[in-house]
């Protein structure tokens, strides 16, 4: 495997030859790091021996009526984008994972998306890409949706192996790949909380929200707010980076723990503004890594009620750090939770595209690592975090919707970045009223 896939994936250096559709979906978890319930997953073929390449998930759309648009667009995303990332597939495989519903058997859930994998068939084929194979896997078992033997593919499945028993099993443990659980496992530990403690998270929101918003919106005051934001979000961050943490789901309720509600909902609140989400998105490596991977998490959850929307700035957040550190499973949950949260959020829209192109971070930590200098040497006037006394600039008027930022995203996905402008418009007024648009807040925020 290529560098893509170092880590969810035996390195080049302990290759796997997977043969026959049995391999194959053993080898997914594998491939993507976790168990991918209720997923269309896709994985690019490269050369004669089938060298897996890029690869996309996405949820089964609930209705049947669109998954012809969606096979259609998830089958020119990935061969575009493995174009620009290395070379046009061979082939590709197409997985459809889902248990059954309640009342449905397995192999009568094989049957209901049967006309879904065809239709990813005939839309690979029409790009001239080839499915190589198409498989279900459906509770502990797999079919095949390309072969017609009865022999090899019976029509009540085969089972899945047993986890640990295979080669690809064997290679991964070697190579110390671990597959953290399924996907709606990790999508859980980034949730909104739905327990008693949710509607005083609720009533914070509320109280900073009436706050805040018109601060914000005041040429002074969202200097202030940025300034405050960042200071508070560190300060968090190095609470929760001296408590112990083990990175499984037992720990969240103690980082939970450490942050008061009210705290909670000031960075929350404080991270719908762009350019204040663009300056934490630097703690992305280093020691701030880690402690700001947990607080984005622990920020996501306590999105709760009205404010489920809000959690597309710390969901964002937590993917970047994610992709930064390596971790591109994590990255790629938490960004598509985030597109859940917020279909149009275009920092999260970006960075799950080039996530799942396989570009490196490392573009982009060189940029935010760039900005960070000019700033500290006093050329950039964006708001500074107090520390050390240091005092808080502010500019005269808020920033268009052209930002640092946008400029930043463009370069990770070579392509402009949407909605931008180059300057702000002469009327104080409509900026005012697009702002409010934006952040009001029960829902309305900067979509950036």
């Amino acid at each position: 495997m290529n560098k893509h896939d170092e880590s969810t994936g035996p390195s080049e250096a302990q290759q796997v030859t997977l043969r026959g559709p049995a391999e194959l979906a053993d080898a997914l978890p594998y491939l993507m790091g976790f168990h991918p319930d209720d997923s269309v997953v896709m994985v690019a073929l490269h050369g004669g021996r089938g060298r897996f390449g890029g690869r996309l998930r996405l949820g089964i759309p609930h209705e049947p009526a669109e998954w012809a648009p969606v096979a259609d667009q998830l089958a020119r995303c990935l061969i575009a984008g493995s174009e620009r990332r290395e070379s046009r597939p061979d082939a590709i495989v197409v997985f459809l994972c889902q248990d059954p519903a309640e009342g449905e058997s397995a192999s009568q859930a094989m049957e209901r998306l049967r006309p879904l994998a065809q239709l990813l068939r005939t839309a690979c084929g029409a790009l001239d890409v080839p499915v190589l194979e198409a498989l279900c896997i459906s509770d502990g078992r797999y079919w095949s949706y390309c072969c017609p033997d009865d022999r090899c593919c019976p029509p009540e499945g085969n089972p899945l192996a047993l986890p640990g028993t295979t080669v690809m099993a064997a290679a991964a443990a070697y190579a110390g790949v671990q597959v953290r659980g399924s996907l709606r496992d990790m999508e859980a530990r980034l949730m909104p909380w739905e327990s008693a403690a949710a509607q005083e998270q609720e009533r914070a929101l509320d109280s900073a929200g009436a706050v805040l918003v018109s601060r914000i919106l005041d040429v002074d005051g969202r200097g202030q707010v940025a300034g405050e934001t960042l200071a508070l979000a560190r300060d968090l961050m190095e609470r929760l980076g001296k408590a112990p943490a083990t990175g499984s789901a037992g720990t969240d309720g103690a980082d939970d723990g450490l942050i008061a509600p009210e705290e909670a909902a000031a960075v929350i609140l404080g991270l719908q503004d762009r350019e204040t989400r663009d300056r934490a998105a630097e703690w992305m490596e280093g020691s701030d890594a880690e402690a700001a991977l947990r607080l984005w998490s622990a920020l996501a959850r306590r999105c709760v009620g009205p404010y489920v929307e809000h959690a597309a700035a710390p969901l964002t957040l937590a993917g970047w750090v994610s992709w930064s550190i390596g971790d591109e499973a994590g990255a790629r949950v938490a960004l598509g939770l985030a597109l859940r949260a917020d279909p149009g959020y275009t920092f999260a829209q970006l960075l799950h595209q080039a996530c799942n192109q396989g570009l490196d971070p490392e573009t982009l930590r060189s940029c935010l690592r760039g900005e960070r200098t000019l700033r500290e040497d006093g050329s950039d006037s964006a708001p500074q975090e107090p520390h050390g006394g240091r005092r808080t600039e502010r500019r005269a008027e808020p920033r268009p919707p052209r930002t640092p930022a946008a400029r930043r995203k463009r370069r990770v996905t070579d392509r402009p970045a949407p909605g931008s402008a180059s300057r702000p418009r002469p009327s104080a007024n409509r900026d005012r009223a697009r702002d409010t648009r934006r952040l009001g807040h029960r829902g309305a925020r900067s979509r950036d």
